[in-house]
């Protein structure tokens, strides 16, 4: 996306993300803002790592969250196993781990697309948390891979920080970058309680984002035109050179 001109005063950003996947997103918002870019960080939600029985043997895992890579290693190691991963950063994450790791890039219709194009053979195990969208191991199971689910981790709700609350109770509108249906939820009902919150400016990952957060009313929302980091930045980007409305 070719960068626009920008206002001599950029909005504040308030993050949401469980705090690792938060910092860096944060550090991408100064790189492409820069160092004027004020970000708030008020993670909504904090993984708890489960410890569910594991199956013997697979003969392949998948992952749709780094903290499903993270969960999984601190009950098997990886032993370099084949791994399918929801995207770049996942895989990155599971290579790091000592798994064979592929990227379907996309999401988990994307995911399951690759695995079956990729046939593997012996049963696979889905790692993922308790909150999950796709039906990736029924969609698999369905379709001749056996695939297992194992709930490694839990994302536990968090309340707004004080910092947060204080800036989403001004006058001057902050922009929201948001990953994922459920941190949408949990972000309406932490605004309950706040009378007359500022223009909220959502950057949404996907449609399904966006869905989740059109109770919260923004005053301006641009969904991603692919459910990625660099894309949200540009959704973010868009909705800054927007021209205000009358």
């Amino acid at each position: 996306m070719a960068r626009q001109s920008r206002p001599a005063v950029l909005p504040p950003f308030l993050l949401t993300r469980p705090v690792a996947q938060g910092d860096r997103f944060a550090d991408a918002v100064r790189a492409r803002f820069g160092p004027q870019a004020r970000v708030v960080l008020s993670p909504l939600l904090v993984p708890q790592f489960l410890t569910p029985d594991l199956p013997d043997q697979v003969a392949g895992v998948i992952f749709t969250s780094e903290t499903g890579v993270a969960a999984l290693c601190l009950l098997r190691p990886a032993d370099g196993l084949p791994a399918w991963c929801v995207g770049d950063r996942t895989a990155q994450a599971a290579r790091q781990a000592g798994y064979h790791a592929r990227s379907a890039a996309g999401d988990a219709a994307a995911l399951v697309a690759a695995i079956l194009t990729a046939a593997p053979g012996g049963p696979l195990l889905h790692a993922r948390g308790a909150d999950s969208r796709g039906a990736v191991a029924e969609r698999l199971t369905s379709a001749g891979i056996p695939t297992g689910e194992a709930l490694v981790y839990a994302q536990r709700p968090a309340p707004l920080t004080a910092g947060a609350r204080h800036l989403l109770a001004g006058a001057g509108p902050v922009l929201l970058p948001l990953f994922s249906p459920r941190t949408a939820q949990l972000l309406v009902a932490a605004l309950a309680d706040i009378p007359a919150p500022a223009p909220l400016w959502i950057a949404a990952l996907s449609p399904a984002v966006a869905d989740a957060a059109a109770p919260l009313g923004p005053a301006r929302q641009v969904i991603a035109r692919r459910p990625d980091a660099p894309a949200l930045l540009d959704a973010a980007e868009g909705l800054i050179a927007a021209p205000a409305q009358p």
